[in-house]
């Protein structure tokens, strides 16, 4: 196992692999090892502290367990702002300017560099953007931090052996019953890598490519039953897109591995020849890789022939799209529902579009009860967290795609009435008990309840305590910090931390960015213009002097490289008492970190409400357009405030709301019921395909 690997587990499962090493004394090696845990906020297990006691050796082991650990709250970099003693000391933003203009005429900088057409030019300042002082310097303008009851302390487990907790999490990642991130996509890759394994089941279309992929590398035959598998199996092989957005520049195949890819398309095709409706989907990729199959060469493949026939049109097959399309455009919606009941997961997706078009709502009910038993737990979640949002307009409609992009427009969809929604959800609600037989006792974690169930991968973001979109977090603590931390690769890049401070009502309050240091009792560590070693800007938040309801922070990309394209970027907060001190970034005061790897110009990770005794974070994973040069909060402040209203707005389908349908459905009477979180996963665990197979 690497070590990246090896820290990589570490920091997602919180358990440490025992180590191999030779038996000794490391009761020395034991102690260091949690006092260097406890100053960033973990502690070890007795286990674990057993097991490095009896090492003869283990200061490459410990190392190890600490650096994944840093790494994880983000404390493997030096976070420096640009005001060393932060947050005292910081100026009025005015005063800070003309500081920095008289410190440039001092130093004789030529008029026309300092303006241009009456502008100030803040980069041709020499006092602006970069730090005027070392890190070593910044510790010691800072006292140390006094510990604090309510910091948080985050137990490491001893695991097993570093085969069984790869076995584990590989497992894990391959059976997961929803899509996964582009992290945890690579991650799985590695993995599968390095096992002959093949899971029981693996769900999600993705995931299964990419254990394909391994085992065509090994010469052994894939798992598939649709030809999108094939399609999605030769991307990953190739290096390219597995979730097909993008397109594949397919790699020359040996004359095995095409033998086994036309022969899985053969079978795929002659048990079910429905299944060339797929083809035109994706016809373009198919094209290309017939260029690399050389199909022709294989006459005794008629069936996998057939696919690429269909794909250059020399044969005409519909496909299953178009002839639920064909039905909606001639208004027969009785034969639309009857197409869609051949695929229960479009016809659930397509839910909403069947009751607005008017079809007899009676015929759409019994269709969704017949259907419900073969969809996926997570398509059953997602149409209730629908639903349950449908008899009213909302705010704005907020769309998402996999990589966090945001659109905002307004919602003209009619409501559906009150009666069908309420017969829609007790059918899909009763599906979900009926998956939970049995069930006596249920305890939740309290900060669990309000936790959106993990639906897609794609709707989180790497890193530590990290919840998926609309999910909230009670934090405790005066004072609110966050942070953006990012490291250029190749050019400048500026990336400015903001905050967007709004009333209960989502009107515009006022803001903290680089333009104004201080407001309405917030402030701002200081503007970094560029990364080339990483750059760190912070905006602290004091409970008890600010009057917004909501703080919004944004990071905008003035220049420079794209949140995709740097070394490295992340977002995180922390949160502090009153007199506790510190230097700027304490990796025991982290509540959370993200990473942040999105298309767009504007991340929007979180926002903040300012409630009675501390805040609740709500996360948002979200990245707006923006423009290509010199994003500002004053710029976009209006649609922030728009995506903010309609995610705060949602009623998102909770852990809270799991367990309510399973008390209230499982004791109609009244009576208490308990059950542990583990059989709640058990919802989601349907064997169920994320992509439907087609008749």
């Amino acid at each position: 196992m690497t070590e990246r690997v090896l820290m990589t587990l570490i920091g997602r499962t919180l358990r440490v692999p025992t180590s191999t090493g030779a038996a000794g004394d490391g009761r020395a090696e034991a102690r260091r090892l949690d006092a260097a845990l406890v100053q960033v906020g973990f502690k070890a297990s007795k286990e674990l502290i057993e097991h490095v006691a009896g090492l003869q050796n283990p200061a490459a082991y410990t190392r190890t367990v600490v650096d994944a650990v840093r790494r994880l709250v983000g404390d493997d970099v030096r976070h420096n702002p640009y005001f060393k003693d932060f947050p005292h000391g910081v100026p009025d933003t005015v005063e800070f300017w003309a500081h920095c203009l008289r410190d440039a005429l001092l130093k004789n900088v030529p008029a026309d560099e300092l303006a241009a057409n009456g502008v100030l030019n803040l980069l041709a300042l020499p006092e602006y953007g970069t730090h005027r002082h070392t890190y070593e310097e910044l510790l010691q303008a800072h006292d140390a931090l006094i510990p604090s009851v309510k910091d948080r302390v985050t137990v490491l487990h001893l695991g097993g052996t570093e085969a069984e907790e790869t076995r584990r999490l590989y497992l894990e990642l391959a059976g997961s019953p929803t899509p996964l991130g582009e992290a945890d996509l690579h991650l799985l890759a590695e993995l599968a890598e390095q096992t002959d394994e093949l899971p029981e089941a693996v769900p999600v279309r993705e995931n299964r490519a990419v254990v394909n992929a391994a085992r065509l590398a090994r010469g052994a035959v894939p798992s598939v039953d649709t030809v999108t598998d094939v399609l999605r199996l030769a991307c990953q092989a190739s290096g390219g897109d597995v979730t097909l957005r993008t397109p594949t520049r397919f790699r020359s195949f040996r004359r095995p591995e095409r033998r086994v890819l036309l022969a899985a398309l053969d079978e795929t095709v002659r048990s079910n020849p429905g299944k060339l409706g797929d083809v035109p989907r994706h016809r373009e990729a198919w094209k290309r890789l017939g260029e690399r199959l050389h199909p022709h060469e294989y006459e005794l493949l008629p069936c996998a022939q057939d696919v690429f026939a269909v794909a250059r049109r020399e044969k005409v097959v519909r496909s299953f799209a178009g002839r639920v399309e064909l039905a909606f455009q001639e208004g027969d919606l009785r034969t639309a529902v009857g197409v869609l009941g051949a695929a229960p997961g479009m016809l659930l997706r397509q839910l909403d579009r069947l009751l607005r078009y008017g079809a007899d709502q009676d015929l759409v009910v019994d269709a969704v009860r017949a259907a419900a038993p073969e969809v996926s737990g997570r398509v059953l979640c997602s149409v209730l967290e629908h639903l349950q949002n449908r008899e009213k307009p909302d705010a704005a409609r907020v769309f998402a795609n996999r990589n966090g992009r945001a659109w905002v427009t307004d919602d003209v969809r009619p409501p559906l009435a009150s009666p069908v929604v309420g017969a829609l959800v007790d059918v899909l609600e009763d599906e979900l008990v009926r998956r939970l037989p049995g069930v006596s006792e249920l305890r939740v974690a309290p900060e669990a309840l309000d936790v959106v169930l993990p639906l897609s991968g794609k709707a989180s973001e790497e890193g530590f305590n990290v919840l998926p979109r609309g999910s909230k977090a009670w934090l405790e603590g005066d004072l609110l910090r966050f942070f953006a931390y990012w490291r250029q690769k190749g050019q400048r890049t500026d990336y400015d931390l903001s905050a967007v401070l709004l009333n209960a009502a989502f009107d515009f309050k006022g803001q903290v960015s680089w333009t104004s240091h201080h407001g309405d009792g917030a402030y701002y560590s200081g503007d970094l213009t560029e990364a080339p070693d990483g750059a760190t800007e912070f905006i602290d938040v004091p409970h008890s002097a600010i009057t917004a309801k909501y703080v919004v922070p944004q990071v905008n990309i003035y220049d420079g490289e794209g949140f995709n394209e740097v070394a490295e970027s992340m977002f995180g907060f922390m949160t502090r008492e009153p007199g506790q001190r510190g230097k700027p970034f304490e990796p025991s005061t982290v509540r959370a970190r993200s990473v942040m790897r999105g298309n767009g110009r504007v991340a929007l990770p979180v926002v903040f409400e300012r409630c009675e005794g501390g805040w609740l974070a709500t996360w948002l994973h979200l990245y707006l357009r923006g423009a290509s040069w010199g994003n500002r909060v004053e710029g976009n402040r209006g649609i922030v405030r728009e995506t903010v209203a309609a995610v705060l707005g949602r009623k998102h389908f909770t852990v809270w709301h799991l367990a309510d349908v399973v008390r209230r459905k499982s004791t109609p009477d009244g009576s208490p019921l308990t059950a542990t979180v583990e059989q709640l996963d058990k919802v989601l665990d349907r064997t169920a395909s994320v992509d439907d197979a087609r008749p």
